[in-house]
């Protein structure tokens, strides 16, 4: 047998491009005998071919690769054959790792060596060589800051890393490309990528910046301490850092007012704020520091201005001012006390040198008068608007009379016209000055003298002196005799100065012309000395005769206490008579004018003659406090030849303090409460009739009225002035009482005689103000609101709330609005919806009501329950809030109830129920207090406990189901007209009305089917008397009686299981067996009943059929044809069952 040619054979081929299939070689071999010759391959490498068996050809039967064994060695019997593989460049580079993420702070220095790739090339020779580029860098702005070494694959920065500046960070596609071969045939380059996500680290390097700057807030004055006023916010520009900051205050102008937080910026309160000391602006600098060093070492920080605004308050009580100069404001002292001095009877201003003002900005102060004169004067101006100066001008000047007063008392008002209570007063004195215009004033009209003839010469006939109010003209008062050139003027002289007169020679009646009948008639002129001199003429009448007696004296001047005994001594007068002999000159005196009924004289013996001694009346008490404090006695001497002689005796009584003081009537006064003024705000005025006195004033009682009722209290306090205070250790409340009764004492401590007090206690009354203090106050209602959305048109009532407020008259009165309304559905899930319903406000004696309904139809889609919020506003802005549930009911779980008594039977007999023949139907819904209705069934099962028996018996309850299904009435005037088109479409409209009248009842008709299906099975065992379950209606002695339309269980339904008796399944007609039930009043849970309107038709309808016989028995009452009467009650009012 022959074998292969050689002994070995050695195969050089580049067989890698060959694929599974192909042709590789031949083996050639001969057998030295020629015999046929089989190639069969072996070997541990020989699967990579396969040789047929009969040519020697050599196929590749698996991929050859180089990477994976250079060499394929296996027999070819005998012979062992060697295959040397030659490379091909079939092989990308690939990276050592799949991704090169590398984190590289900003600050990096450039020409840094970020990191290094490395890629390997499983090829051999040149296509191993691998060489790096960065293929594409992301983002693509410009330059890109790095580059790659081709051959080591070190990646390194080329340019400034900026985080805040250029970007945060950057992918870089970075390709190995090997060196390029033969694959196959062609000459082949392979490429591999891979990226590198560089991220930019943020380091220190920026300095803060403040965000939203410029920073104006603003603040009013007098704010509680630590207050917030404004924050400011500043933010590290190291966004990736970003450093937390620290405030300050670096300055600020004012100092001192305002204080930040130094973790949050907040600017607060830190002392008291008063605009008007502070000025209306603020500044301050402010300062955000980083908390760490930057990379250079030091906190970096930043400072900004932040401008606060004050504010103005109306805080300050306006104040009076006295200026000398008014040009000179420094000078200008605080006053309450100013004077004035004005001529009498001249208009023009009064000098005081006042000036008001009111530090708050933009005031408005009005000025008014007060005081006992307040109505000779006026103030000007009246409403001061900043600085201003107070002038005080006369009004009426005819009461400028310095001869009936000298000085006059005022009071200048000024009052916040933005805040009442904030007012002071300034009490003005206006001294009023004399002028000369008044003449002088004889105390008689006409002066009657009497002298005696032949009196020595310059013998005094009288004084005559005239008075003059004007106070330049005391003491200077000239007399003189007019005309000079009447008769017998030179007869008398009259001092100049004091009005004395006198005769001048001799007097001789007899030598008178006889019809003067003794008696001359001369002129008196005073005359004063002002500017221009005034003067007065009285006329003097001098009788002249034989005189017998005259007085010692020509005047007497006495005096008498208001508090002398009846029958004091006063004072005595003396006369003597000029006979020589005693018959003739006993004299005896009397008191012919001027003592009014006070005085008495009594004649006795004298050394020269005879004394008149005057005494008080012993039936007179002279009183200083009455209209006369001085008398002019006219004493008249007579002898016994009723010669007579006249002389004038003064009296003048002196003051004792022996009178009671007294109080004035006082005016009520009106406080608003809550006030905090401590100036006087009423006072007691008291009056004592003695001259001298010191009146102090003490409190008896102080009584409050609270809630109708008189109390003790202390909310004033009485100075012993008279004057009343606020307590500022109390606080006046409206709410709590409403009036304050002062009851005071007036004691005289100067009192002398008798009691010091007055007889009766002053009143004061102080009613307090009410004022907008109180904010409405909503009525707890634990009542469950619902809606049925079907049946809510527009105006639908739907809820209620009831407010009262604390305040008083106008304040109290409420206005309710529907500021929000949310929307829960069934899964739990709120959202906000617009408005749809409306707040009426109405009004039940001091209560305010109002009505939730709604302004338009209601979303059918909506499922679960509103939140409406209901806001009460006071008519002074005060406003509470309070939230509704209304819960969204579906129409289906309307019940049908139907009594056999009225409404107006029910509330007539209340105690009396009888059975009545009307039927009233009430349509109800049947809602627990969380929203969950209830169905027919569940109410028929929930009411089937015989606890509430007699109470539905008592309320005449027949059936409980659903709502009767009202038939559409189809108008046949349609189909009339559409018989226009043909005969054939008004028999198609009518078959079809007919189908559909027919669809409509079935369902209806077959419940009561099988509802007198299973009464029809109902043993005659179970149909005995006695009610059960009342208002079911389920089965009664007749059978079955379908008026629930519900198929029941007994067992389930009543409660009973399969051991119970046949008595206890029995259900009888509750109606008919209602006079063996009681009245009792239990509730078993709480529920909530909602009636609807409800119509029956009238009359019974016409059955073809015992299935709409049995049907009709649902809403008919086997008694007489009265019409059916419902309840209707569109607001759904609530009630329990």
């Amino acid at each position: 047998m022959g074998g292969i040619t050689g002994s070995v054979l050695l195969f050089l081929m580049s067989l890698i491009s060959l694929t599974d299939g192909e042709f590789a070689f031949t083996i050639v071999a001969s057998d030295p005998e020629g015999d046929p010759m089989t190639f069969v391959l072996s070997g541990p490498e020989a699967g990579y071919f396969r040789v047929e068996a009969n040519t020697g050809n050599v196929y590749v039967q698996r991929a050859l690769d180089r990477e994976s064994t250079s060499c394929n060695v296996f027999q070819a019997n005998p012979r062992t054959i060697t295959i040397i593989l030659e490379d091909a460049n079939d092989n990308k580079p690939l990276f050592d790792s799949p991704s090169y993420d590398k984190s590289v702070p900003e600050n990096t220095t450039v020409g840094t060596i970020l990191f290094k790739v490395t890629a390997h090339d499983a090829d051999f020779g040149v296509a191993r060589v691998v060489k790096y580029s960065i293929a594409e860098v992301t983002p693509n702005s410009g330059a890109s800051p790095f580059t790659i070494g081709e051959i080591n694959g070190e990646v390194k920065l080329t340019g400034p890393l900026n985080y805040t500046g250029l970007s945060t960070y950057y992918q870089l596609k970075i390709a190995a490309t090997d060196g390029g071969g033969k694959c196959h045939l062609p000459a082949v380059t392979h490429q591999s990528f891979t990226f590198s996500f560089i991220s930019v680290v943020d380091v220190a390097d920026l300095d803060p910046v403040f965000t939203g700057t410029p920073y104006i807030g603003k603040v009013f004055e007098n704010s509680p301490l630590a207050f917030s006023v404004f924050q400011v916010t500043a933010r590290d520009q190291d966004l990736q850092v970003n450093d937390r900051m620290i405030y300050s205050i670096e300055s600020s102008t004012p100092d001192g007012l305002f204080q930040i937080a130094g973790d949050t910026g907040i600017i607060s309160v830190k002392s008291e704020i008063d605009r008007e000391v502070t000025g209306d602006i603020a500044t301050l600098t402010v300062k955000a520091t980083e908390t760490n060093p930057n990379i250079h070492g030091v906190q970096a920080s930043v400072t900004t201005n932040v401008q606060i605004n004050i504010i103005d308050e109306n805080d300050n009580t306006p104040k009076f001012y006295k200026c000398d100069d008014i040009a000179d404001k420094l000078g200008c002292v605080a006053q309450t006390h100013f004077t004035g001095e004005i001529l009498e009877h001249s208009l023009g201003s009064v000098p005081i040198n006042m000036m008001v003002n009111d530090s708050d900005k933009m005031p408005q102060t009005q000025l008014s008068l007060g005081g006992t004169h307040k109505d000779v004067f006026s103030v000007e101006p009246q409403l001061a608007m900043s600085e201003s100066i107070v002038q005080i001008l006369v009004k009426e000047p005819q009461k400028l009379d310095f001869e009936k007063i000298q000085q006059m008392f005022v009071e200048v008002i000024a009052v916040d016209g933005k805040d009442d209570t904030k007012k002071a007063t300034a009490t003005v004195t206006i001294t009023i000055k004399d002028i000369n215009d008044n003449s002088p004033q004889f105390p008689q009209d006409t002066y009657m003298l009497n002298v005696t003839e032949h009196s020595p010469d310059e013998t005094v006939i009288a004084t005559i002196t005239a008075d003059d109010p004007d106070t330049m003209d005391e003491g200077n008062i000239t007399y003189r005799l007019l005309p000079e050139s009447i008769k017998y003027s030179n007869n008398f002289t009259i001092d100049p100065n004091t009005g004395v007169l006198r005769n001048k020679g001799e007097l001789d009646r007899e030598a008178l012309d006889p019809k003067m009948n003794g008696r001359i008639e001369l002129n008196v002129t005073a005359t004063d000395k002002g500017t221009p001199p005034l003067s007065t003429t009285v006329p003097v009448i001098i009788n002249i005769e034989v005189s017998l007696q005259q007085f010692v004296a020509n005047l007497w001047r006495c005096v008498a206490a208001d508090a002398a005994t009846p029958g004091a001594h006063v004072g005595s007068v003396y006369a003597e008579d000029l006979d020589q002999t005693i018959d003739f000159n006993r004299i005896s005196f009397s008191i012919i004018d001027g003592s009014f009924g006070s005085f008495i004289i009594r004649s006795f013996p004298d050394e020269r003659g005879f004394r008149g001694d005057i005494t008080v009346d012993p039936d007179i008490e002279l009183d200083y406090e009455s209209a006369r404090k001085q008398y002019k006695l006219r004493v008249l001497a007579t002898d016994l030849e009723q010669e007579e002689a006249e002389v004038m005796v003064d009296v003048s009584v002196l003051d004792v303090n022996d009178e009671r003081p007294e109080f004035k009537p006082s005016d009520p006064v009106t406080v608003k409460e809550n006030t905090t003024i401590t100036e006087v705000v009423g006072s007691f005025e008291g009056m004592d009739k003695d001259g001298n006195h010191s009146l102090v004033y003490k409190l008896e009682s102080m009584k409050c009225r609270c809630n109708g009722s008189l109390t003790p209290c202390s909310n004033f306090i009485l100075d012993p002035t008279g004057k009343v205070r606020l307590n500022s250790e109390k606080k006046l409340d409206y709410e709590q009482c409403d009036q304050v009764i002062i009851e005071a004492q007036v004691e005289d401590e100067f009192t002398e005689k008798g009691e010091n007090n007055s007889a009766t206690t002053g009143i004061l009354v102080i009613n307090i103000e009410d004022i907008n203090d109180n904010a409405p106050e909503f009525i707890y209602s634990d009542a469950v609101f619902v809606v049925v959305s079907e049946s809510a048109s527009k105006g639908t009532s739907v809820a209620g709330v009831t407010a009262t407020d604390r305040d008083s008259a106008i304040n109290r009165q409420i206005e309710f609005k529907v500021t929000t309304v949310q929307f829960v559905n069934t899964d739990n899930v709120t959202s906000d919806m617009r408005t749809p319903f409306e707040a009426v406000t109405t009004q039940q004696k001091d209560i305010y009501v109002g009505i939730i309904q709604t302004t338009e139809p209601l979303n059918l889609e909506l499922k679960g329950k509103y939140l409406v919020t209901v806001t009460a506003t006071d008519s002074g802005g005060l406003s509470t809030s309070t939230k509704l549930d209304i819960f969204s009911i579906d129409e289906s779980y309307k019940i049908t109830l139907e009594f056999t008594r009225s409404e107006a039977d029910v509330i007539k007999d209340k105690d009396e129920i009888t059975r009545a023949s009307e039927i009233t139907i009430v349509m109800a819904y049947f809602v627990y207090p969380n929203g969950t209705a209830l169905t027919d069934s569940q109410v028929t099962i929930m009411l089937s406990e015989p606890e509430y028996h007699p109470t539905l018996a008592q309320l005449g309850l027949k059936n409980i189901g659903p709502p009767p299904v009202v038939e559409v009435q189809t108008d046949p005037v349609k189909f009339v007209l559409m018989g226009m088109v043909g005969g054939l479409l008004i028999v198609l409209a009518v078959l079809t009305t007919s189908l559909l009248c027919t669809r409509r009842n079935y369902g209806r008709k077959l419940k009561a089917a099988k509802a007198m299906n299973s009464a029809a099975m109902v043993t005659s065992d179970n149909q005995k008397s006695g009610p059960v379950v009342p208002g079911t209606n389920k089965y009664t002695m007749e059978g079955a009686n379908p008026v629930l339309n519900l198929n029941y269980d007994t067992a389930m339904v009543l409660g009973l299981d399969g051991e119970s008796s046949d008595v206890d399944k029995v259900s009888l007609n509750s109606l008919d067996y209602s006079d063996y039930m009681s009245n009792e009043n239990e509730t078993k849970s709480t529920m909530h009943m909602i009636e609807e309107e409800e119509e029956e038709d009238n009359g019974p309808p016409e059955y073809i059929e015992p299935l709409g016989a049995a049907l009709a028995q649902r809403g008919k009452k086997k008694t007489t044809g009265n019409a059916d009467m419902s309840l209707s009650n569109p607001a759904f009012d609530t009630t329990d069952l």
